[in-house]
């Protein structure tokens, strides 16, 4: 049994440590660096203020778009000009000029070059062509955008621009600064190289069992590890390890030491692919219940250049409107460039407010299942199941404000919702399995625990340090894994031994 433990860690160490070696380097640079994306923080700052009289009536902008049944509006700026953004709910967002209600079917060159001279501060920008997917725009946040105008500003962050060829947006930026870490940080730790050949369609294949075989090629070092140390009696050079020194010593001492947060880190990144549907959501509520109708022009009476001019009376410069339904009653949302909001109902006499009354939230949260017992639970701050995460971090672009409301579903995939009384939008939903990807992944693989986001510094220092150890456990495995092969062919050019008896005679 310990000669196959062996057998299977030198093999599986062989074929595999390299990758690990690959995933901790990269995994430290992620911690600083993320992968291109662009925050709603980068988004409204470049948005100039709304006009008073910028715009067509929401009832115009909808008639362009006839027979779309929308689920939200948004009006926003592109290329420096107002334009509504009309959300189906699926499929690519619709464009409506703003200022002359017409529809915008398409998005050309000329055009993306516009939008990205508008975002980039008029700086001089080149056109590099249409693309589907690239290095910067695999991940599926985009699917919505695609095909993408790809555009390069000649500022000094040398920006790659993404605009959307639906409607005309800045959908990602990339900076020279992130596109050169993240050809060591994310492009490798997600294996991206195989992604656009011809290993595409099983990419996450392998990066599913490249994970898992990682974590029993470290468990099995580990078990093996403990095995040849001797607790009471010193091996004959006094070393406790049958290593007196070189690296095969340092891969012993690193392994037993740094082995369990590498086992921890293959399985959860292996898992992070949500492999064979462990984690596919088995609730029923659907956010139209939330709604609880079709957004018309009718639930929207106050046009858009009043909505403007009331929310200026409150003291908001609103860069974005957007055209909401809960509960079958219309709300409209302002922002403005720091992120600040106000909600408006569509009720006589009604004015701005910072956030809904709760009891209207939590009616509409109940809506979504009448018929299940709902727990009801105001959150003030941060706890495991909500909380915010800094800008390197994958999920930095998904807003995370305090207060909110989660709502506790009894029903059998015992749901969650999260929503934003200043907005009244569905941040999230989740149920059982959806929750598991929480422990299986951000707990155990980004260590997403609340004490330690609470203490970044120290969160930071341990994250470095494990990784640093882990990288010293794989490094050495993949010279010592070299020595080993180069050593086979010379022994079996001279007298072949056989692979179990080599294997017993190196145990011993």
């Amino acid at each position: 049994m310990k000669r196959q433990l062996y057998l299977w860690h030198r093999w599986l160490g062989i074929g595999l440590c390299l990758f690990l070696a690959l995933w901790c380097l990269s995994g430290m640079v992620m911690l600083y660096v993320g992968y291109p994306k662009l925050l709603p923080s980068e988004h409204l700052e470049r948005l100039p203020p709304l006009a008073a009289d910028c715009c067509v009536p929401l009832d115009t902008a909808l008639a362009a778009v006839d027979g779309a049944n929308p689920v939200g509006v948004r009006l926003t700026s592109v290329a420096g000009a107002p334009r509504y953004l009309i959300d189906r709910g699926e499929g690519p967002l619709l464009a409506v000029d703003a200022q002359s209600g017409r529809r915008i079917a398409g998005i050309s060159a000329f055009e993306a070059l516009e939008s990205a001279r508008a975002f980039a501060g008029n700086t001089a920008v080149g056109y590099r062509g249409l693309v589907q997917e690239d290095a910067w725009t695999f991940n599926h946040a985009l699917d919505r955008d695609r095909p993408l105008h790809r555009v390069q500003t000649e500022d000094d962050q040398r920006r790659l621009l993404y605009v959307s060829s639906h409607t005309g947006a800045v959908v990602r930026d990339a900076t020279a600064h992130e596109r050169t870490w993240n050809w060591l940080g994310a492009w490798l730790h997600w294996l991206y190289p195989l992604r656009g050949g011809p290993l595409d369609g099983i990419w996450g294949t392998l990066l599913i069992y490249s994970g898992l075989l990682g974590a029993a090629m470290a468990a099995l070092g580990m078990a093996v590890g403990l095995l040849r140390w001797r607790f009471r009696r010193p091996y004959r050079s006094g070393s406790r390890s049958p290593y007196a020194a070189g690296y095969q010593r340092w891969h012993h001492l690193t392994g037993l030491l740094f082995g369990v947060p590498l086992v921890i880190w293959a399985f959860s990144g292996a898992m992070s692919m949500e492999p064979w549907g462990l984690f596919k959501s088995r609730s029923a509520l659907s956010p139209a219940a939330l709604r609880g109708g079709e957004l018309t022009a009718e639930a929207f009476p106050v046009e858009t250049t009043a909505l403007l001019r009331r929310f200026r009376q409150g003291g908001l410069e609103p860069r974005e409107l957007e055209w909401r339904l809960l509960g079958g009653a219309g709300y409209v949302v302002a922002t403005d460039a720091t992120g600040a909001s106000r909600i408006l109902p569509m009720a006589r006499g009604a004015q701005p407010l910072e956030r809904l009354p709760a009891a209207l939230l939590e009616r509409a949260a109940r809506a979504m299942n009448p018929t299940a017992e709902a727990r009801i639970e105001w959150l003030d701050r941060y706890d495991f199941y909500y909380y915010s995460r800094a800008e390197p971090s994958l999920y930095s672009h998904l807003p995370r404000r305090l207060p909110a409301l989660r709502v506790r579903f009894d029903d059998p995939a015992a749901t969650w919702v999260h929503l934003d009384p200043h907005t009244g939008a569905l941040i999230e939903q989740s149920d059982s399995r959806r929750r598991a990807v929480r422990w299986v992944f951000k707990l155990l693989h980004s260590w997403d625990w609340p004490p330690l986001l609470a203490k970044p510094l120290l969160r930071d220092a341990l994250l470095m340090l494990f990784s640093l150890g882990a990288l010293a456990v794989s490094l050495t495995g993949v010279v010592i894994g070299w020595r080993r092969l180069v050593r086979g062919k010379r022994r079996a050019r001279r007298n072949p031994l056989p692979a179990a008896a080599e294997a017993e005679a190196e145990m011993k």
